[in-house]
């Protein structure tokens, strides 16, 4: 059977879910407390959640975050070069989402939906819409 033909518990779901979330905040470099606040937790909990065995829970809201999150990093690196694409989040930005914000900022303080409306501008950019 392969991988993709099983299904998955929760906890292994979980798993890759903060494995990809914090090889893209490293990515970013973000601090301990951005990293934290995108997800919606506690910084103590990041810092748990990011060693292997983790064994608490995600909410459905976190792990809908970590999965947007994951889709913008994808989306910013395909669409600009690298030095933009790891810095992008983290700069001011005068586009309609951010008013002068930067995305990080407008993404913590907005929470789901406005890290998904993220997703979908960088998506139509990508697409060309």
């Amino acid at each position: 059977m392969a991988v993709a033909d099983r299904i998955r518990e929760p906890a292994e779901i979980n798993a890759v879910a903060l494995k990809a979330y914090a090889r893209v905040v490293d990515h970013w470099r973000l601090s301990q407390k951005d990293a934290a606040g995108l997800a919606d937790m506690s910084e103590s909990t990041w810092k748990r959640a990011r060693k292997p065995g983790f064994a608490g829970d995600l909410t459905k809201d976190q792990l809908l975050r970590l999965s947007a999150v994951i889709g913008i990093y994808k989306s910013l690196e395909l669409y600009f070069s690298e030095p933009l694409a790891r810095a992008w989040m983290t700069r001011p930005n005068t586009g309609p989402l951010f008013g002068g914000r930067r995305p990080l900022e407008a993404a913590i303080e907005g929470g789901l939906p406005q890290i998904l409306a993220i997703r979908t501008y960088l998506d139509a950019l990508r697409g060309g819409a």
